[in-house]
């Protein structure tokens, strides 16, 4: 299969980083804010970095949140693009796009706020997502706030307390961790993301 993906271009990312990684294991994304364009993708990305409430806005001021909801194809959440896919998030005490039940919580301040670095995650079920990735590889976050370890987590996370590391649910998955920062297994992570159908 051809893919064609498109990384919702709605501000506050590192598009270039994440253009970078997804070149590196053999696609060439494109940047887009076009309804159309995203609808056309084979898999589309919703990135993130910074606030819930600032980037829900940006996403409801371009009428993207009413396409990313209507979606079939594979949808990936990455850091605060996942934590956008749930119900609610309590940064800002906004309503998210409702993909996934839950709601999205501030980490503890122990041991220390916010989780910034390498860390391990752990496995909760097999998932094609998580193909060629053990329990001892280690991916890069940077959050303040995380979905809970509930149904939908196929892989968590711990700091001062478990939260939900990777997601899946249908056709929409997330990432808490951020993929393109996070070496070779976030490489993996990637390619096994372009490679579902």
């Amino acid at each position: 299969m051809s893919v064609r993906a498109v990384i919702i271009e709605a501000g506050g990312a590192n598009f270039g980083s994440l253009l970078a990684a997804c070149a590196r294991v053999g696609v060439d994304a494109q940047l887009s804010d076009c309804a159309a364009t995203i609808r056309n993708a084979t898999h589309v990305i919703l990135p993130g970095v910074g606030a819930a409430a600032q980037a829900m806005s940006a996403l409801r001021s371009k009428g993207l949140d009413r396409v990313i909801g209507r979606l079939v194809q594979p949808l990936l959440g990455i850091c605060l693009g996942m934590q956008l896919l749930f119900e609610r998030s309590h940064e800002g005490d906004v309503d998210g796009l409702g993909l996934l039940p839950g709601e999205v919580r501030r980490l503890p301040a122990a041991p220390r706020w916010p989780h910034m670095g390498w860390n391990t995650i752990e496995a909760t079920r097999p998932h094609a997502l998580l193909d060629g990735i053990g329990d001892e590889a280690w991916f890069y976050f940077v959050h303040g706030y995380a979905a809970p370890a509930g149904d939908d987590a196929i892989a968590t996370s711990d700091h001062g307390g478990r939260f939900a590391a990777a997601v899946a649910r249908g056709n929409v998955f997330g990432m808490q961790f951020h993929p393109e920062k996070s070496a070779a297994a976030g490489r993996r992570a990637l390619a096994n993301f372009f490679a579902l159908a």
